[in-house]
């Protein structure tokens, strides 16, 4: 799976409608509204790296109230659960 982050700045009256269509769009999995530089984030999942210039600047920068954005791909994806699991490799239980 490859996941691309995307920071979308948008037309400030059009936040809620340009997040919603955001997240309509396939390959789309989440849009957050945030605080910040930018007025969205929005993850893309998809399991071709062509499918990435497809999403991005065939949708998502085609969507009206789009003004900008900046795209990061992710190499690597850590988590809490990740974390745990590398930490408690060869340990015993605490009991």
């Amino acid at each position: 799976m490859i996941t691309a982050i995307v920071l979308i700045d948008c037309a400030t009256d059009s936040i809620p409608e340009v997040a919603e269509a955001l997240a309509n769009l396939s390959g789309v999995s989440e849009v957050y509204s945030v605080a910040g530089h930018v007025d969205l984030i929005a993850m893309v999942r998809v399991r071709e790296f062509e499918e990435i210039a497809q999403i991005i600047a065939g949708s998502i920068s085609k969507v009206p109230g789009v003004l900008n954005t900046e795209s990061h791909i992710a190499f690597r994806a850590y988590s809490r659960h990740d974390l745990e699991e590398a930490f408690a490799i060869g340990l015993g239980s605490a009991d």
